[in-house]
């Protein structure tokens, strides 16, 4: 047999998987021919596929020293540099291959993925076109050119990329899968699912799809399909860390907190490197109660990734929430770098106050989140004023005219309109870090917002009813774009109990759209409902003027009462937010104010009942 035949034969051997076979007749043509570049070649390309990469290496370098012009060589031997994850020495590879032979796509789009892989995105795309300008049938290098075009943002062409691979390999579970990524980037929930769904019907143990398929429908609102998505995913792989985060995330937002915990303990398990799942561990920590371990997790994550904004920003509302205002304060400036601030910080050209003399100059206070933010602190006008300089507040529109009461000797402006020229700026959530403010030097002066008075009074006589001298405003809802809102939300039928207490009036103080509940009281509810006479806040507050004490969630209109000096009772949730402190049934912040907390998370019913109690003492004390 001659030494061909011997290779023909071997090839075969290879091409049919009886590697051994084929390795023993490679070796037999290097005892005859020691320079035979090709049985070197493909003696390399065995030891890549048995996993010897270093010796994949060493003996395809020896074909290309015998035949430098061997593109197949050069190609096999970027893609053993690959497997090795020697991404450099892989794109040398792969360019002299192309250079070799300009029409090797399949050199290009391995080099389109290594280039990819290395952030070299714009080289990358270059390299995908040009595999499939030469090869438009090459379903693989429409996919790679599609992963890279994803990775620049580049969208439409990337879905056409995608789908141009499907097109011509239907059955490709990888390109249906990327499509659905892509989809979901886009905002095309709906499709992404559908994507996803494809990839596992043609590869049902595709444990990316799956784990794909539960972030979209955790996007959906579709909690139970999006948990059993996850847990398909931690089944297929056990291994699959970010899988088991983002069960945990589910888990957490369904309510299933220590489920949730384990799910992310299991993530750090599997990958302690990652800061993400220490930070997703301490969000369901801090939903579960478990303060001071959520407090160790952000820590956690900070220290692994030290400009992690969103872990200091969640460190900070721990600390607070906690009464470590020091240090709280100085962690809540990370909220500007957070994905939840990106769009509300304003971009002045005048610089943030420092917090020093003003001397005459003018500081523009802005609002920045929502209504009750507003209200809460801006408490702080009156330090600021001290200062030494004059004064712009601008506010939400609906909070204007209540505001512009409380400083009738400084412009007040609605958000959008036009400003009047300032020298310094500063959001209303940064003054207590200036003010060094702590537990025993919160500024009170309340109450500091006053309504009209001629408006209280018609609302005094509007309301008049001998025969429930208790007139009780009552508010069930925040706002529902709030992130703790269903935890923190009621529906009007929960507090149905309190209005059938003999001697109180209800009177609803609810805006939104859950101020359609009050049209239809439940049965045997007494309440009335002014809602569409609610332009504002100035509104309101006459309203609740005249109201002898108000009932209500963590909402806007609890700051209102509370910088009226008006009783109010608050209706926490297990984890409440970071400024009802914790264990606490007074609050430093206002002194009329009493805190009626959860005890277990989302079990309203005893919360109910003690406030109930509470009212019919109130009623007793005033017959």
């Amino acid at each position: 047999m001659t030494i061909q035949q011997t290779f023909q034969l071997a090839l075969q051997h290879h091409q049919s998987g009886r590697l051994p076979e084929a390795e023993a007749l490679y070796r037999k043509i290097l005892a005859t021919d020691p320079c035979h570049a090709e049985a070197f070649h493909y003696l390399g390309i065995i030891a890549c596929q048995v996993g010897r990469r270093d010796v994949a290496v060493d003996l395809i370098r020896k074909a290309i020293v015998l035949r430098a012009d061997y593109p197949e060589a050069h190609y096999n031997l970027g893609n053993a540099f690959k497997e090795a994850g020697q991404l450099d020495e892989a794109i040398e590879a792969w360019r002299q291959a192309v250079g070799y032979r300009p029409n090797y796509a399949e050199a290009h789009s391995n080099l389109s993925i290594a280039l990819r892989d290395k952030g070299l995105l714009e080289e990358a795309i270059a390299a995908g076109r040009r595999a499939v300008a030469l090869r438009p049938d090459f379903a693989e290098a429409h996919y790679n050119l599609g992963n890279a075009l994803k990775e620049t943002g580049r969208l439409p062409e990337s879905i056409d990329a995608y789908r141009r691979s499907i097109e011509i390999k239907p059955a490709f579970a990888g390109a249906h899968n990327n499509l659905g990524v892509v989809l979901k980037d886009k905002g095309q929930v709906e499709e992404a699912v559908a994507a996803y769904r494809q990839a596992i019907a043609l590869k049902p143990d595709f444990a990316d799809a799956h784990n794909n398929l539960g972030i979209a429908l955790k996007e959906r609102g579709q909690m139970e399909e999006a948990i059993a998505a996850y847990r398909h995913a931690t089944a297929l792989n056990p291994n699959f860390s970010e899988a088991h985060s983002n069960l945990g995330n589910a888990l957490k937002d369904n309510g299933q907190l220590e489920e949730a915990i384990a799910a992310h303990r299991q993530a750090i398990a599997l990958a302690p490197e990652i800061a993400d799942a220490h930070f997703n561990l301490g969000n369901a920590l801090e939903t579960n109660g478990q303060s001071d371990e959520a407090n160790a997790a952000a820590r956690e994550a900070i220290a692994l990734k030290p400009d992690f904004a969103d872990a200091h920003f969640n460190l900070a509302l721990s600390l607070l929430q906690r009464g470590q205002f020091a240090e709280g304060w100085e962690e809540y400036e990370w909220r500007w770098r957070t994905k939840g601030f990106l769009f509300s910080q304003r971009n002045f050209a005048q610089p943030q106050w420092d917090g020093s003399p003003l001397e005459g100059r003018t500081i523009l206070l802005h609002d920045e989140q929502g209504f009750g933010d507003t209200l809460q602190f801006i408490r702080y006008l009156p330090m600021v004023s001290e200062r030494g300089g004059k004064i712009i507040v601008e506010c939400q529109t609906a909070i204007r005219r209540l505001l512009q009461s409380m400083v009738p000797s400084h412009p007040v402006v609605a958000r959008g309109q036009p400003l009047p020229p300032f020298d310094v700026h500063c959001p209303l959530l940064s003054l207590p870090r200036l003010f060094a403010t702590d537990l025993t030097n919160i500024p009170q002066g309340v109450p500091y917002l006053h309504p009209d008075a001629a408006e209280v009074e018609v609302w005094r006589d509007r309301l008049a009813d001998p025969s429930a001298p208790l007139r009780v405003g009552l508010a069930w809802a925040g706002s529902p774009t709030h992130r703790n809102d269903r935890n923190r939300s009621l529906k009007l039928a929960s507090l149905a109990p309190l209005a059938q207490i003999s001697g109180i009036r209800c009177i609803s103080l609810q805006k939104g759209q859950a101020a359609e509940e009050a049209q239809s009281p439940p049965a045997g509810m007494d309440l009335i409902n002014v809602a569409d006479e609610l332009r504002d806040f100035a509104d309101t507050a006459a309203l609740v003027a005249t109201l002898d004490l108000v009932i209500a969630v963590d909402t806007s209109v609890v700051h209102l009462a509370g910088a009226m000096g008006k009783p109010v009772w608050v209706l926490l949730p297990f984890a409440p937010d970071w400024r009802w402190l914790l264990h606490r049934e007074d609050c430093p912040w206002y002194p009329t104010m009493r805190l009626f907390r959860q005890q277990h998370p989302g079990d309203w019913e005893p919360v109910i009942a003690s406030v109930h109690s509470e009212l019919q003492l109130l009623v007793q004390s005033r017959s």
